[in-house]
């Protein structure tokens, strides 16, 4: 296997892609004139936000679980220190389109954008998870994206990190809302998806495994489904209301009413069937969840 190729900084693209940048912390990349080719198998990770759209590239990327080509025209973000892997695919020049933006955390470090990249899930989901986009949605997140190349174009002022940030913003803002909308569309995918979490749910807590292994995480879950934590969250909670965290705690206090109402054990004696290794832990659980403290609840009924 290729060691992994760790580039730190905007301007290390330019290992990889000559001349495609002026400003230190962020890049904007036509991929239509790009004519180098990376070594089959290059494994890449980087210190920068990378979000790409991609019709054909020199370059398939392995990234998670599976390849994926963009040959249908989809958007991938990907976070800091996430591993790509690249495959060489040749195809025909004139068929090579898209673009990629790459800013580093310290481009939006200490702005309003800065404080909401958290939010922006979408930067950890598998490349299997890509944004599918229409032709007006695609006209739309290229406008923003000519407005900060335009920007970088310019000569630096005291106004050009400000207008390139709001432009980036507005554009995971858009992002944000097509995610949604690909959600919605998916939906009868989705409803599947939501009975599989309920099943598997359903048979951890009903099995000895939670008594070995304790409550089970997103993370479990989201392997389960093939998925990622991130993207099988956000679409729980598009669905249900509830995302994966609140649908783990949503089965176990159901469990624990059960237990609760149909057995004479004790709270710390529930407490370990469900898994926790403090009672405590689980009392103040039920008690956010419910209003009641397990007793409270149970004397109640």
């Amino acid at each position: 296997m290729q060691p992994i190729i760790h580039i730190k900084s905007i301007s290390e693209i330019n290992k990889f892609v000559k001349g495609v940048t002026k400003h230190p912390l962020v890049a904007v990349i036509d991929f239509s004139k790009v004519d180098e080719m990376i070594e089959e198998d290059v494994r890449v990770s980087c210190d920068f936000y990378s979000i790409m759209f991609k019709n054909y590239c020199a370059n398939n990327l392995r990234y998670g679980r599976q390849s994926y080509d963009f040959q249908d025209g989809s958007l991938i973000c990907i976070g800091p220190r996430q591993v790509l892997t690249m495959d060489s695919e040749i195809d025909n020049k004139e068929d090579m389109m898209g673009w990629g933006l790459f800013f580093h955390p310290d481009l939006v470090r200490g702005t309003s954008l800065g404080a909401k990249m958290k939010e922006y899930t979408f930067f950890s989901y598998e490349s299997s998870e890509a944004l599918h986009l229409s032709d007006k949605e695609k006209t739309t997140l290229f406008d923003c994206i000519q407005k900060i190349q335009n920007e970088l174009e310019e000569n630096i002022d005291n106004y050009s990190q400000s207008l390139i940030v709001s432009n980036i913003e507005v554009l995971l803002n858009y992002c944000t809302r097509y995610y949604g909308r690909q959600f919605i569309t998916r939906k009868i995918s989705n409803r599947d998806i939501v009975s599989q979490v309920e099943s598997i749910l359903q048979d951890y807590f009903n099995s000895d495994t939670i008594r070995e292994q304790g409550l089970p995480t997103v993370s479990y879950l989201a392997e389960k489904i093939n998925l990622s934590p991130n993207y099988l969250s956000d679409l729980l909670k598009k669905e249900t209301g509830m995302n994966a965290k609140d649908q783990i705690h949503y089965f176990l206090v159901e469990e624990a009413k059960n237990i609760l109402l149909g057995s004479d054990k004790s709270i710390s004696e529930i407490a370990y069937q469900l898994g926790f290794e403090y009672p405590q832990y689980f009392s103040k659980l039920f008690k956010q969840k419910t209003g009641n403290t397990p007793q409270e609840y149970r004397n109640l009924n």
